[in-house]
């Protein structure tokens, strides 16, 4: 038997849907949303659909933007020549917020897992190599110390170190297993400065 009327059954379930949203928050932002005046609701959902159908790839590092290029590549007072490589948007975003880093960045949107049947032709990893065509003097491996953001560094360091292009990796301030969107900005700047050769 089901518990609300179907309109409410289905945003919930939609909502449900969402990453890192379960059962009892989706009921939650359901009934939120259902108690909103009208003009918000409508406001959250022209702000939705205005984002899906405007956000794109960065055509520089493939970072999410609204723009041909994001506001990190187009600004010509960064580095252009170092490369921070990370595994998706918040990532970067992680290390934006330490307001240290002057490079620019490579979004490869995952992280090769054999497990999940995810291999390097799956993440941005051709892209990049077009990237170090440039003039690059140093890659900045920020995976995420998961076995996939490792397997994914050592992959990345295997492809570049015969072009002559400095590879390094984030120090270990970053606990293994975690993500560096939830990481604090002090260790993500510590992990920076630490970095090593690979």
């Amino acid at each position: 038997m089901a518990l609300y009327s179907g309109h409410i059954n289905k945003l919930i379930e939609e909502l449900a849907a969402l990453p890192g949203i379960g059962s009892k928050s989706a009921q939650r932002l359901a009934f939120h949303l259902i108690n909103m005046p009208k003009d918000r609701v409508k406001r959250l959902t022209d702000a939705i659909l205005d984002a899906r159908e405007n956000v794109r790839y960065c055509k520089e590092c493939y970072t999410l933007t609204d723009s041909d290029v994001c506001p990190v590549c187009a600004n010509r007072n960064r580095n252009h020549k170092m490369i921070m490589v990370v595994e998706n948007t918040r990532d970067l975003a992680a290390y934006e917020k330490t307001g240290r880093y002057e490079g620019v960045y490579h979004v490869l949107h995952g992280a090769i897992s054999p497990m999940l049947g995810i291999g390097p032709g799956d993440i941005r990893l051709k892209e990049l190599i077009e990237r170090l065509k440039g003039d690059v003097e140093e890659v900045i491996i920020a995976t995420n110390s998961s076995l996939e953001g490792e397997t994914t560094a050592m992959y990345i360091s295997k492809m570049i170190k015969p072009t002559g292009i400095r590879v390094t990796r984030i120090a270990s301030g970053v606990p293994v297993g975690g993500d560096l969107e939830y990481i604090d900005e002090v260790t993500l700047l510590r992990a920076l400065e630490g970095r090593i050769e690979m």
